[in-house]
């Protein structure tokens, strides 16, 4: 796990009833809470080169452009995923295409850069990456979700009651 987002949580939540033993790379968490988490911290290199499935989940900053470049991307095993839903500019989708290219990897994209490959990219024809369209915020019975949590927020703060899920200042530089 590639950041512990409110995402990168819940996935971490949700991957709790499988035998699977979870990696996070996150600068902002510390040991104390990766444990509260039951994960275990890992370098960005030692956690791609550890994984058979590395799933992105920080914040798009200018420090976290190609976070995951050609070296992280070499250090996976043969055989390993590396699922993107955060954003596109997280991944440096050139080198991602050179080991896509050589069968080594597969990858879930959920998220490009740009937002839609451009028409003939390889991303549509390799038989190794799965694209998603990136509609999981605003689509379905999360759609109804996203609107209830704002409504029940807005009746919070109405009533003079502290938000369940504030956004504060000092957390907007790392927010995904």
């Amino acid at each position: 796990m590639v950041g512990a987002s409110r995402i990168g949580r819940r996935v971490i939540e949700l991957l709790r009833p499988f035998d699977v033993h979870v990696l996070l790379y996150d600068p902002y968490v510390s040991d104390a809470e990766a444990a509260r988490l039951g994960v275990e911290p890992a370098g960005l290199g030692e956690l791609c080169a550890r994984s058979s499935v590395v799933s992105v989940h920080a914040p798009q900053l200018p420090e976290t452009r190609h976070l995951i470049g050609a070296a992280e991307l070499a250090a996976m095993p043969d055989g390993a995923t590396l699922v993107n839903t955060a954003r596109g500019a997280l991944v440096d989708e050139e080198a991602l295409l050179e080991q896509l290219r050589t069968g080594r990897l597969e990858a879930v994209l959920d998220v490009t850069d740009p937002e839609l490959p451009p028409p003939g990219s390889p991303f549509y024809t390799l038989p190794n990456v799965l694209l998603t369209p990136h509609l999981a915020g605003s689509f379905g019975n999360e759609l109804h979700r996203l609107a209830e949590h704002a409504l029940d927020e807005l009746a919070r703060y109405g009533a003079g009651l502290p938000f369940v899920e504030p956004v504060r200042a000092d957390g907007l530089g790392r927010s995904a």
